[in-house]
């Protein structure tokens, strides 16, 4: 199956349309269609309907299997260029919301003052963004941070061989309005708020919640961004209430279930070098 035209199919699934497929990849619609017809034929089915495009039930499962392998042929090829390319200091770090905390950045400092014609750009994405990026070679390292039991690893999604070390971790507190008749506690316990309303966040996602306590944790507001003064403003005004780490923002320490708020540095082969050298000083 030819990962081109396997993208063809993703991309004009994805539109809805051959034309702005066409457009996107840079192909002329008829040489989108031939692709198209070329994958049917291929797999003796339709995969699409015409009017509209839309994908079949074939379709619908091959789409389940395009991504994962679209992005492990990505992530192969640029595994294969970073064991031959030569070491660069301009460097790309992706990294989750609340991944970057005042120990990593004054790591990133010492690296820096080490390294002085190193250039690193900071880029700010989802966990399963991040992975994806280091994997294809988007982005030399990467931060991720989650919920989890202590010493737990994160569950990241399988994108290739890329490695993860625990870089930090640190206590979760409850982020609740001041005027909460519950925040003068000097502890809570997830338990005791499964019945609360909970902002549903990126930050914090209520299934994942649910996963480490049972079930409950009424939704009250969605929030799809990832600023931390946002959800910290929501919190505020009463429309939920979230975790986050001590050293993020105000609340009560969390303190059962026993939570930490977990950072891992993810990155694929390093040769010697600045990108190397980055990596064991966050690491340290």
């Amino acid at each position: 199956m030819d990962p081109h035209v396997l993208r063809t199919f993703v991309t004009v699934a994805r539109r809805g349309s051959f034309s702005a497929a066409a457009a996107e990849l840079g192909y002329t619609q008829s040489a989108v269609s031939q692709q198209i017809a070329a994958l049917e034929a291929d797999l003796g089915m339709p995969l699409l309907t015409r009017r509209p495009v839309a994908p079949t039930a074939a379709g619908e499962r091959l789409l389940e299997h395009a991504g994962p392998l679209l992005l492990r042929i990505g992530a192969a090829r640029a595994d294969v260029r970073r064991a031959a390319a030569a070491p660069a200091h301009r460097l790309t770090l992706a990294a989750t919301p609340l991944a970057m905390n005042a120990e990593l950045a004054r790591r990133l400092t010492r690296a820096r003052q080490a390294q002085p014609r190193l250039s690193v750009t900071v880029r700010t994405c989802g966990r399963a963004e991040v992975a994806e990026r280091v994997a294809g070679g988007h982005a030399e390292l990467g931060l991720a941070d989650g919920i989890t039991a202590p010493s737990d690893p994160l569950r990241l999604p399988d994108v290739g061989p890329l490695a993860t070390v625990g870089v930090a971790e640190e206590r979760l507190v409850v982020a609740l309005p001041a005027d909460h008749p519950l925040a003068g506690r000097a502890g809570l316990r997830l338990a005791d708020l499964v019945d609360a309303h909970w902002l549903e966040t990126t930050l914090c996602p209520l299934g994942r919640l649910r996963e480490l306590a049972g079930d409950g944790f009424r939704p009250g507001l969605a929030y799809t961004g990832d600023d931390v003064h946002t959800v910290a403003n929501l919190v505020a005004a009463g429309h939920g209430l979230t975790l986050l780490p001590a050293s993020a923002g105000w609340g009560v320490p969390l303190s059962a279930p026993r939570l930490v708020h977990r950072v891992e540095l993810l990155h694929g082969a390093l040769p010697p070098g600045p990108a190397a050298d980055l990596a064991a000083e966050l690491s340290r």
